[in-house]
């Protein structure tokens, strides 16, 4: 009964799944990304990662908007169906990962960054993740067995300080990237136009630690039709006023020299995360501040709070809290592991601030003060000066 059950449901998606078959699929859109597991709130459920365009898959099962996917013997995750196209029905995993091996890889630099590129069968899915002290990058390579005998390592590489990697079970190959410095500053994983080869594109420290010298995104949470959050009596809207927030910060790093600003919206326009996503990729920021306004079901919660996703880029969200803590606002706390799309991108150190909770009067009457966002953009500004002191 349980698999006539399991029949007719996925049939009505028009794809059959069964014990004994997998569909063979690929990525495709734009910032495809794979999940844990079937979990959701607000911010969707928890993310591996992003995933490059045409990565090979293995579909096992059809779960509402999403399919569950064999990355490995002993690890499973979820894709959003949008982000997948079926191939063909195959009897085994055994027929998609079919000796899968890595062969040899170059560490390089150019003018900009570093790089390792690792020669494999086939283009499949993978997970990075940053640690720190010491600082390393690892890229998890699904369905692989090493084949790699060599591993060139040519000068010109500046960033990364050693590379190995580990056969950790039979079919999972763990990449590591040790780095020269103690700062993350980004890295991007993709692969070229045959499939065959992976880059991780590892970003250097900057040359001169001077705000003066970075280029640095600034992202305005909401806009368009979508409003965010509203104030106690409903007339204060978020939207409104992170555009104002961004403004005075934009004006206050401009003064202060730095000539290489972004804005992600000036105005009060509909901007998806994709779009935002794509226009930061474009830019390649040092850095990126979002600024949102917070709400809580009971208007007794009040403070300020930043909020980081991955270990490497915690430091910018403390020295940036720190200084907002300053201005006499309550602390709501540093938050990681945050599943905000916008610090979602591993390629540039990012931050998401929550200046205030709007539900609050005591934070509403701050916030909707021109003098007090004033202050804010001079501590945001301030608190990027300091994370740069600390940068080693």
């Amino acid at each position: 009964m349980h698999r006539l059950w399991l029949y007719v449901v996925l049939f009505n998606s028009s794809f059959a799944f069964s014990q004994d078959s997998i569909w063979t699929a690929r990525t495709t859109g734009k910032f495809p990304y794979i999940k844990y597991g079937i979990g959701d709130d607000r911010l969707g459920g928890a993310k591996m990662g992003f995933l490059d365009s045409n990565i090979l898959l293995a579909i096992t099962d059809s779960l509402g908007t999403d399919y569950k996917l064999k990355l490995s013997k002993y690890h499973s995750a979820y894709i959003p169906k949008e982000n997948v196209v079926l191939m063909k029905k195959v009897p085994s995993l055994r027929m998609v990962h079919n000796q899968d091996l890595s062969n040899a890889w170059k560490v390089f630099g150019d003018a900009d960054a570093d790089y390792v590129m690792i020669n494999l069968s086939k283009p499949v899915p993978y997970r990075s993740t940053q640690l720190v002290n010491p600082s390393r990058v690892t890229v998890d390579l699904f369905g692989i067995t090493s084949n790699t005998n060599w591993i060139n390592q040519l000068s010109s590489a500046k960033e990364i300080r050693n590379i190995w990697y580990e056969q950790v079970e039979d079919d999972l190959l763990r990449v590591i990237i040790e780095l020269r410095h103690p700062q993350h500053w980004g890295h991007t994983i993709y692969y070229d136009s045959t499939g065959k080869k992976l880059f991780v594109k590892i970003k250097r420290q900057p040359p001169v630690l001077d705000i003066r010298k970075l280029r640095i995104a600034i992202d305005a949470g909401h806009g368009g039709d979508n409003n965010g959050t509203s104030g106690t009596k409903g007339s204060v809207v978020e939207k409104n006023y992170t555009l104002k927030l961004a403004r005075e910060f934009e004006k206050t790093i401009k003064a202060a020299g730095v000539s290489k600003v972004f804005m992600t919206r000036t105005n009060d326009t509909t901007l998806s995360m994709v779009e935002r996503m794509e226009m930061l990729r474009q830019f390649n920021p040092d850095l990126l501040v979002s600024i949102h306004l917070n709400s809580a079901d009971s208007d007794t919660v009040q403070g300020t709070s930043t909020y980081y996703r991955y270990i490497g880029f915690r430091t910018l969200s403390v020295a940036i809290l720190n200084q907002l803590l300053t201005l006499g606002l309550k602390e709501y706390g540093n938050i990681g592991s945050f599943n905000f799309a916008l610090n979602g991108p591993t390629d540039y150190p990012n931050a998401l601030i929550e200046v205030g909770f709007l539900t609050n009067r005591s934070d509403e009457k701050k916030i909707i003060s021109p003098r007090f966002q004033k202050a804010v953009a001079q501590k945001i500004y301030l608190g990027i000066v300091n994370w740069l002191k600390q940068v080693k």
